[in-house]
């Protein structure tokens, strides 16, 4: 049973294309060239996304590599590359400013947890519907806050620690933006022209991976010839002029106290995990025309989460931009992601001591473009003219996410996506009342249905929508008092009624007890069998009478007019 089970989780694409050997010698060639030139793409992002997480550049491309091969050995998709991510910077930066390295490990792998329970639970559909404006919303926040992160490295400013608080942040920009390094500001615009332009000159060469060659190399000429020295990897992580050696397995101190500290950030790595890989793997879908297995996406996720940060890494998901890069340029299994991750822990073995000379104006120039292209702000503007519950939760999730805290903005944001859903939800229920005539017709298209007349003393309360928390308590809104209108009997139609919860057969029991003490019968008519279902469960049905459960109003108004 349980194998069974995993097995209908569990369906790595990997292990799909060795099972059925359908791989060519022209396939890993293709597979080979997109794995090399995603690894190119990848190096100066993993760098970037490790220095601005908090942490430094070999973390960030440790991430890479041990995440990007775990991900496309397990994972669910045929082209997905994974990796560190933008949308980690900020939750990431602040896990390590208040826990340390050992809170992000913790948080990490209770994330990973939380992603393979995602998949083994069959999760991997919901998560897709989650509101678009919260997407929109907390991932335009994240570009706003990784922009405000980089200015400082951007203007070259000499001016101490830059504020945690993003108010606070601009305060201190503002004051010293009279201080800012001619040269790095000059380093960051080039950087930020460079990879805004270069896609007209070609897009098989990222314009990140050029911009950061020719800014290196124009940094080592500014110091060499001209005595202008720029802020560069080696003078903030020192320890890399050496290389970096491969990090060995860590085990930090585990305690109840950090990991319920640390369980509210888990959950938001968890979540920005779950949606990015899966947009990311729709996104290829719908490009390659393949079709990715979410739940054993998730799974991979999750192991990724819970292996690499022993190792060193950080946070690590499905990466959008690296996984175009992938299938523009040929990857169609998951052996290019594969290739990437050899390719990138060859460069870190071997070429690592380089990329001390790269100035960290450059990397916060590559910075402000993912900003700029996760930023959405084409999606942000358009959504402001839907309807005004969808532009409350964008706005107040982007202001959260900008102001406060991610995780806040996350768990407010859906909260109101819930609340807003349930109330258009209870807006387009209703609750109507008959008591003179009625139609026997199923349909709302009543020209050719037998008009049925009700005896004296019979009601009809026809429900149309979800009986359930949200309208359960409309009988409320109506005159029940039976005595004064000499009601004897009460037909409640369901006939529009897909569901029904406990709050429902709760107030439905009601209605039925009250009734009694009124001696009204009660009468449900026209119940599907899901709700039939649902209402013999609870025990409703027992109590009330088969006898009173109708499947059609002509069967419901027959027993009006026999009943005495």
């Amino acid at each position: 049973m349980l194998k069974d089970t995993l097995r209908a989780v569990f369906q790595p694409k990997f292990f799909a294309l060795i099972k059925h050997r359908r791989y060519s010698r022209k396939g890993f060639m293709s597979d080979l060239i997109a794995g090399l030139i995603v690894g190119v793409v990848a190096i100066p992002l993993a760098i970037a996304f490790g220095i601005a997480s908090g942490v430094s550049p070999q973390q960030g491309l440790i991430t890479a590599i041990i995440a990007g091969f775990i991900i496309s050995f397990l994972g669910g998709s045929h082209v997905q590359i994974g990796g560190p991510t933008g949308a980690f910077i900020v939750i990431v930066y602040g896990i390590v400013a208040k826990f340390g390295m050992s809170g992000l490990i913790i948080a990490t792998v209770l994330a990973g947890i939380m992603l393979i329970l995602m998949g083994v639970l069959k999760l991997g559909s919901v998560i897709k519907f989650i509101p678009y404006p919260i997407v929109v919303g907390f991932t335009s926040g994240i570009a706003v806050v990784i922009f405000s992160s980089q200015l400082k490295d951007f203007m070259g400013l000499d001016a101490g620690a830059v504020p945690a608080e993003f108010i606070d942040k601009w305060i201190f920009y503002i004051r010293h933006i009279g201080d800012a390094h001619a040269a790095a500001l000059g380093v960051g615009a080039l950087t930020v022209a460079i990879i805004a332009l270069w896609p007209k000159v070609t897009r098989r060469i990222p314009g990140s991976l050029v911009a950061i060659v020719a800014m290196t190399g124009g940094g080592l000429a500014l110091e060499s010839f001209f005595g202008i020295p720029l802020d560069t990897i080696g003078s903030r992580f020192p320890e890399l002029a050496g290389g970096a050696p491969l990090p060995r397995p860590e085990t930090p101190t585990i305690t109840m106290e950090t990991i319920t500290l640390l369980i509210p950030p888990a959950f938001t790595i968890a979540i920005l995990g779950a949606i990015e890989s899966l947009l990311s793997a729709m996104v290829a879908d719908g490009v390659t025309g393949k079709k990715h297995h979410a739940n054993t996406e998730l799974i991979a996720q999750g192991v990724a989460n819970v292996v690499t940060p022993f190792f060193g890494g950080i946070p690590a998901t499905g990466a959008i931009a690296r996984t175009m890069t992938n299938i523009n340029n040929g990857g169609r299994t998951p052996v290019a992601g594969l290739v990437h991750a050899v390719f990138l822990l060859l460069i870190y073995l071997f070429l690592m001591p380089l990329a001390v000379h790269i100035p960290l104006a450059c990397l916060a120039g590559v910075l402000i473009m993912v900003a700029y292209n996760m930023s959405e702000w084409r999606s942000f503007r358009l959504l402001l003219r839907n309807p005004r519950s969808d532009v409350i939760v964008l706005v107040v999730t982007f202001f959260l996410t900008v102001v406060f805290d991610l995780t806040i903005a996350i768990e407010i944001g859906l909260l109101m996506a819930i609340l807003l859903f349930v109330k258009r939800i209870t807006e387009t229920s209703t609750i109507s009342v008959i008591s003179d005539e009625i139609k026997n017709s199923e349909s709302d298209e009543y020209s050719d249905a037998e008009t049925l007349h009700l005896p004296e003393g019979v009601e009809v309360y026809e429900i149309n929508g979800p009986f359930f928390f949200g309208i359960a308590n409309k009988f409320d809104e109506f005159d029940l008092s039976g005595k004064q209108k000499r009601t004897r009997l009460r037909i409640i139609r369901m006939r529009k009624v897909p569901f029904i919860d406990s709050t429902g057969l709760h107030n439905l029991r009601n209605l039925w007890k009250r009734s009694q003490r009124e001696k009204i019968q009660l009468i449900l008519s026209g119940v599907r069998p899901e709700v039939r279902k649902t209402i013999e469960k609870s025990g409703f049905a027992a109590e009330l009478g088969d006898y009173y459960i109708c499947s059609h109003i002509n069967e419901a108004v027959e027993k009006a007019w026999q009943y005495k």
